[in-house]
């Protein structure tokens, strides 16, 4: 479709190198060719547009054979327009001035020319041919009848269209039809598998026989090598007895070789052992009476060591007491004598067992107070003082 543009009242008319464009105006014709591009007036224009490529028209369309059997043809018809002003003359290629779209369906026009034109030859041819040659040989004679009868057309030419192809893609009876007519071929094809697999059972058959022969005389000549097997074993079982027997012996005055041996060295062993343990008892009793002769000195001179430091530790002791008394004395010696009697009687109760308690009744009190009031005169000394001997009369 050609591009139309607007432009003040004018329009302008681009077309494509495979339209061929007619411009009229005023009955003249002013442009004609293909791919041409010119300014126009839309109401004093009258324009076509009539494609030159090549077209494909597929069509579909079903014939009867000589034995009355509906088939289905499948064909492709490639033509174009020879003539364009020819058949812009015959058909109507008009377009609309201002949008380019063609006013009537002239291609829809060409394809039924074609489809009827092609229809009518291959019924012709259909009609005269079997269904099974139809199959076979349908293809190519519908197809030549089809291209002679388009080129012999004349109203083809008067129109401008040339045919540049025929191609008949298929014949396709019924369904029902075309399953009946593969039933015998399936038939033999099935007989031909049958007799295949009837043929290899057979060859597996005479192979399984052959193969049964050759495992019986296997068998028979296993049962030969099995006799002369067992031959073999018996002597092989009295040659391992035999030899078993030999080494027995040998085994035997091994053992008792080895037995002597042993006992001899047993015997020489517990020999040495009791020599070994004679001399160890031996030496544990010299080394028993060495460490009792060193325990006893180191014993007697322990005791030696501790009498000696008893008797330094009592002369130590009684020098000690006796300065300590000689100490007490000289102490004492210029004390009165009331407060003596107080320390001797302190002295006489650290030294009294337990008493829970003491009554003193009145006649003892009043003895001790009249006593108390009455002490003897300073110059006066108590019995055993002026001697210098301790109260109690302990030196």
């Amino acid at each position: 479709m050609a591009d139309i543009t607007r432009r003040l009242g004018w329009r302008h008319l681009r077309g494509a190198p495979t339209a061929h464009v007619r411009h009229h105006h005023s009955g003249r014709l002013v442009h004609d060719g293909p791919g041409l591009s010119f300014w126009y007036r839309s109401l004093t224009a009258a324009l076509s547009e009539v494609p030159v490529d090549d077209r494909e028209l597929a069509m579909t369309f079903h014939a009867r054979t000589a034995d009355f059997q509906d088939v289905a043809v499948q064909a492709t018809v490639t033509y174009r327009i020879g003539d364009p002003a020819l058949a812009s003359a015959r058909l109507d290629f008009s377009i609309d001035p201002d949008t380019g779209i063609w006013r009537g369906a002239p291609l829809e026009q060409l394809g039924t020319l074609l489809t009827e034109t092609a229809q009518q030859h291959a019924l012709a041819v259909l009609a005269r041919t079997p269904l099974a040659s139809a199959l076979v040989d349908g293809v190519g004679a519908v197809r030549d009848r089809i291209a002679a009868g388009l080129a012999a057309e004349p109203r083809l030419p008067a129109t401008g269209i040339e045919v540049v192809a025929v191609r008949v893609v298929a014949l396709r009876p019924e369904p029902e039809v075309e399953r009946a007519l593969r039933t015998p071929a399936r038939e033999q094809i099935q007989q031909e598998a049958d007799r295949a697999t009837y043929e290899r059972r057979a060859v597996a058959v005479e192979r399984e026989r052959t193969i049964a022969e050759n495992e019986l005389a296997s068998q028979i000549e296993l049962a030969r090598r099995e006799e002369r097997l067992v031959e073999q074993r018996g002597a092989n079982t009295r040659r391992e007895a035999e030899e078993g027997a030999a080494a027995d012996k040998v085994r035997a005055e091994a053992e008792a070789s080895r037995a002597v041996r042993l006992a001899e060295a047993e015997a020489a062993r517990q020999v040495a052992l009791a020599d070994a343990e004679a001399r160890r008892t031996e030496r544990l009793a010299e080394a028993e009476a060495t460490r009792t002769a060193r325990l006893a000195a180191a014993e007697a001179d322990r005791a030696v060591r501790l009498a000696h430091a008893e008797a330094e530790a009592a002369r130590e002791v009684g020098e000690a007491r006796a300065q300590a008394q000689a100490a007490w004395l000289r102490v004492h010696a210029d004390v009165d004598v009331a407060v003596l009697h107080a320390l001797t009687g302190t002295r006489l109760a650290e030294n009294l067992p337990h008493i829970d308690s003491v009554t003193v009744s009145p006649d003892v009190l009043t003895g001790l107070l009249s006593r108390l009031g009455g002490a003897p005169s300073a110059g006066r000394r108590e019995p055993g003082v002026a001697d210098g001997t301790p109260p109690g009369g302990r030196a």
